[in-house]
């Protein structure tokens, strides 16, 4: 059986991978969720969804860096890595073993479409149809309620020192875009460093969004931010905006909790 990924590649599979390893964390709990947690063998030390799989896999390292050896040892029918989360050196160092899915989402319609690669490669087709109809129910009916509500002007931030926000070209990015935010940083690329000037110089900013991930923003943060801009200040939780797996059927119940704070 012959397989298209979501960069084109092709991947050869003789049966439905029964030894899985899942470089990606959103990925390996889109696995659980399609039931296939017993054919999982390996994750990233970053796999927290569901909290128990650490304790259940061998871990191979993390999303950039990983023990070759480890997986060597595991056997894998496939190896799942996304082009973001990954390293092109880990990649091409895997594929001349095993076979290799590499996803590349930056929106939602990217992101049903790797679940339905997955119904395929891993016969869960009736899995995979029934959470892609879950996610488009919900997206379409919040966009109902979104298209009732003001659009406000957003900085949303991934990192401190240096100061790292969401720019154009990123899944968080288009997230933003279908909560009906606009991101006054969108027209930077991807992950742009900003000064504290940059941002006090912003008058009309109606919210900064401090996320849980990749740096862990607590309420400190949110002090530390207040004296730099008279902009609304809250803490969100980043897998909702950044997790383009299962996660994604209980994103927009979440979205609609922040517009009404």
């Amino acid at each position: 059986m012959i397989y298209i990924d979501q960069l084109d590649r092709e991947i050869t599979l003789l049966k439905f991978p029964k030894r899985i390893v899942s470089l990606v964390p959103s990925q390996t709990e889109l696995l659980v969720s399609l039931g296939l947690s017993d054919k999982i063998v390996g994750v990233t030390k970053f796999c927290v969804h569901p909290e128990t799989i650490r304790n259940q896999k061998a871990i191979v390292g993390g999303t950039k860096k990983i023990n070759y050896e480890k997986i060597k040892k595991l056997n894998p029918d496939i190896i799942l890595c996304n082009k973001e989360e990954n390293t092109k050196e880990i990649v091409k160092h895997l594929q001349e073993e095993y076979p290799v899915h590499v996803s590349d989402v930056f929106s939602i319609s990217g992101a049903l479409e790797m679940i339905k690669q997955y119904g395929n490669i891993f016969d869960k087709k009736a899995e995979a149809t029934l959470l892609i109809s879950r996610i488009q129910s919900e997206k379409e009916s919040f966009e109902d309620y979104v298209s009732m509500i003001p659009q406000k002007r957003v900085a949303y931030f991934i990192w401190k020192t240096p100061w790292m926000v969401i720019g154009k070209n990123t899944f968080v990015d288009h997230l933003l875009k279908v909560n009906g935010f606009i991101n006054v940083f969108g027209g930077k690329d991807r992950y742009p460093e900003v000064s504290k000037e940059e941002l006090s110089a912003i008058q009309d900013l109606d919210l900064v969004m401090l996320s849980s991930e990749p740096y862990p923003f607590s309420e400190k943060h949110i002090n530390e931010m207040k004296n730099i801009t008279n902009a609304k200040i809250i803490l969100v939780n980043g897998e909702y905006f950044s997790w383009y797996g299962s996660r994604l059927a209980d994103a927009f119940s979440y979205f609609k909790t922040l517009h009404e704070l």
